[in-house]
């Protein structure tokens, strides 16, 4: 399947920053790749180097098979992006906004007027129309910017962190009218901070930190990598967690992980209820009291623990490098 986007080598430095550090990515036509990571990872970086508003110190990009570097200005016209703030004018209304961006694009007036007419109906807010976007919440925002990037149909797309801030209804919402653009063909490249939204909709993901990716694959795959279940023990006081930790270890197929603050151990195991059953026996047996324990799978968040020895979301929003 041919790439819709694909980095090779992509270096960005802003003074002592490395932002990116020989970023490699790829991007199949129709699929969504997951870019996930902190704040300061890189992701919103390597999303404006392929959308031509910054160029790189090093390497190369294509998107739709169109050098990044060589032709920008065609670059713009078969890309569409959504930042992570919505770029809309606030003293226009929502029909306004599409129709202006419509025109931009060389588009008849007529043809603009109609493709914002669909655009409203397909993003519920039809209702809406004629109001000043300044009067919209923020889940209405979002979903006009997101409808602004689509007035041309651009084959491809850039998601920058686009549900951030948006509380669950509306991020809801919003990846609803993302999986239906990628059922239409859409690429799309989701940068993220939202580990259940990777989870939901990416087929690939690539976990990036320090601005390089440090991991591909897709979600369970990645999951997969730290065990495909995992024991997780609250210890009744902080003293004991070092004597569960030698408990468990025996126990485990990868790396433990502790959080002092909550008392809790989580280690990767197999087994499933069997080897549940052994632990609590085995702390029973060491006397080691307990407050909880379970056996579950691995989320995304696990994952970039393991690989990063972090939260994937370490500061505020919006400070992306």
């Amino acid at each position: 399947m041919r790439a819709a986007i694909r980095a090779e080598g992509l270096v960005k430095t802003f003074g002592d920053v490395r932002a990116l550090d020989g970023v490699d990515l790829d991007v199949p036509e129709g699929t969504v790749l997951g870019l996930l990571g902190p704040n300061g990872a890189g992701k919103s970086t390597a999303v404006r180097v392929l959308t031509t508003l910054l160029r790189p110190d090093a390497g190369r990009a294509q998107v739709a098979g169109v050098d990044v570097l060589r032709h920008p200005g065609r670059v713009r016209s078969l890309m569409g992006l959504c930042g992570q703030y919505a770029a809309v004018d606030e003293y226009l209304t929502g029909r306004e906004n599409l129709q202006m961006v419509g025109e931009l694009y060389q588009m008849r007036t007529r043809d603009a007027k109609a493709r914002a007419r669909e655009l409203l109906e397909s993003f519920d807010l039809a209702e809406a129309a004629d109001r000043l976007a300044k009067t919209y919440s923020g889940g209405m925002r979002r979903r006009l910017d997101l409808a602004a990037a689509l007035v041309v149909r651009p084959p491809v797309m850039f998601l920058d962190e686009p549900t951030t801030g948006l509380d669950p209804r509306n991020r809801l919402a919003l990846w609803k009218v993302i999986e239906t653009l990628v059922t239409e063909g859409t690429t799309l490249l989701l940068t993220t901070q939202y580990l259940e939204e990777a989870d939901r909709l990416a087929h690939d993901i690539a976990v990036v930190d320090h601005g390089r990716v440090i991991a591909r694959g897709c979600a369970d795959d990645l999951k997969a990598r730290i065990g495909g279940e995992r024991v997780e023990v609250v210890v009744h006081e902080r003293e004991l967690i070092g004597a569960a930790v030698a408990a468990l270890t025996p126990y485990g197929t990868g790396r433990l992980s502790v959080e002092q603050h909550t008392r809790r151990i989580t280690v990767p195991v197999r087994g499933g209820a069997r080897v549940l059953a052994d632990v609590i026996r085995e702390l029973d047996g060491r006397d080691i009291l307990i407050d909880d324990i379970g056996l579950g799978r691995p989320t995304l968040d696990d994952v970039f623990l393991f690989l990063t020895g972090h939260a994937a979301e370490e500061t505020g929003p919006g400070k992306d490098a």
